[in-house]
């Protein structure tokens, strides 16, 4: 069965030209031309994926995100004519799983849909993935952090990341092997990507154990130290 890409877009030339990039590899589409409208149509849809402007009338692209990953863990893709790093951040922090600066080819487009999706399907295997340390589950399975029993909320790719590090403790991983293993070998990122959701992690995370850490080591990574053992 074909896949659906709801757009979000207030440019109509470029959510047409959008729409015949995705149609011509298969893709169902649906646009919507406001932020408001575009959780409208998500709701009515339920696509497999999200293009999201960040300017955007009525409701901005941050805003539209904020109201899908209440509700939602589908993937996200923002589109910003800007191309600051800032903006950029601002998305990754929110929730979006990757961003594509305007103007972009048909080529970069779609590969980057079809890698989003592929790190979505892949991280809904049936196994459970589900940690626990003390005063910490990381449960994949329903995509909540819990801190001290707390539901704590966390960005999909906060909770990917961290999983990953947790699932291997005190082994140390370079930001070029999680930029691969967390957001994947075709991610068009660069390595701040990594720092900043570490910074925001630690955020959460501050002093909640003395058991374990998550650790910077300098000039090489990060790693998920356990002290003393478990």
């Amino acid at each position: 069965m074909a896949k659906t890409v709801l757009i979000i877009e207030d440019d109509d030339n470029i959510a047409e030209l959008l729409r015949l990039y995705l149609e011509k590899d298969g893709f169902n589409v649906s646009i919507a031309e406001n932020g408001a409208l575009g959780v409208a149509e998500f709701e009515r849809v339920g696509p497999d994926l999200v293009l999201l402007d960040l300017m955007l009338p009525i409701l901005d692209g941050w805003g539209v995100c904020r109201e899908i990953r209440a509700v939602s863990n589908v993937p996200i893709i923002m589109l910003t004519a800007k191309g600051e790093t800032m903006d950029k951040v601002a998305g990754l922090e929110m929730g979006a799983d990757d961003y594509i600066v305007k103007p972009f080819e048909s080529g970069e487009l779609i590969a980057r849909v079809h890698a989003v999706m592929r790190r979505f399907e892949a991280s809904g295997g049936a196994e459970s993935k589900r940690l626990s340390f003390e005063n910490l589950v990381i449960d994949m399975d329903s995509f909540e952090l819990l801190i001290r029993g707390n539901r704590v909320e966390a960005p999909p790719k906060e909770m990917e990341l961290l999983y990953h590090l947790a699932s291997s403790p005190n082994r140390v991983y370079t930001r070029n092997q999680l930029l691969d293993e967390v957001w994947g070998f075709d991610y068009f990122g660069d390595s701040r990507t990594v720092d900043v959701h570490v910074k925001r992690l630690r955020e959460k995370l501050e002093n909640v154990s003395d058991k374990w850490s998550l650790k910077t080591v300098w000039g090489v990574g990060y790693k998920f130290e356990l002290i003393g053992g478990q």
